[in-house]
């Protein structure tokens, strides 16, 4: 098990990742934050929207992001916004550990994604979706209140934000609440394109 852990957002500039209310999730603010990614031939692909679309390094980091993944974890918040506006066929293809206080049995999608529903935290989540992931990566899907607790937890080992040139205002922040006396970052790299800039970091305790 030598996956590494991480999380891959994008982020308006003043460091919202997510309107506050989820009848909001895929409104127009939303979709103008997202809006570097949904033109990109590998997420066209994945999602059966047809054939076409841009390639390029933004479509190459999409791709490399899916590639890598061999489990992810998720909140309940986004468990629930997904399971409406996600198509039959989920977007991951792998196991997905949902942390919850539901029990529900596992739901099974065709593409090869299943929910895993974990009642005893984020470790635990964490720890299942590792076995499953063998030698790829864990993915932390989101929504920021899940990243912010494996942030603080210590349990992130690098994560990559997608620079938006867009202003939220208000909404749900990525660092809201983050144990900064605890953590420390190091960049790794920096890549502009066209529409975003792509930001990587890796994470350690200081």
């Amino acid at each position: 098990m030598a996956g590494k852990v991480f999380f891959s957002v994008t982020m308006s500039l003043d460091g919202f990742i997510a309107p506050e209310s989820l009848e909001d999730l895929m409104g127009q603010q939303w979709m103008e934050l997202q809006q570097w990614i949904f033109p990109q031939r590998f997420l066209r692909e994945n999602l059966k929207l047809g054939e076409g679309g841009e390639e390029g390094r933004d479509n190459d980091i999409v791709r490399e992001t899916f590639e890598r993944t061999g489990a992810s974890v998720m909140g309940k918040r986004m468990f629930d916004a997904g399971e409406q506006a996600w198509p039959e066929e989920a977007p991951f293809h792998t196991p997905v550990f949902v942390v919850t206080h539901e029990k529900r049995d596992p739901w099974e999608r065709p593409g090869g994604t299943t929910f895993h529903f974990v009642n005893d935290g984020i470790e635990p989540a964490l720890d299942q979706a590792r076995e499953a992931a063998r030698d790829r990566d864990v993915r932390i899907a989101g929504g920021g209140a899940t990243i912010l607790e494996y942030v603080n937890a210590g349990l992130i080992d690098e994560f990559s934000i997608a620079l938006s040139p867009v202003l939220f205002g208000s909404g749900i922040r990525l660092f809201e609440g983050v144990d900064a006396g605890r953590v420390a970052l190091e960049p790794v790299r920096a890549e502009p394109s066209p529409r975003v800039t792509h930001l990587t970091y890796t994470v350690r305790e200081r």
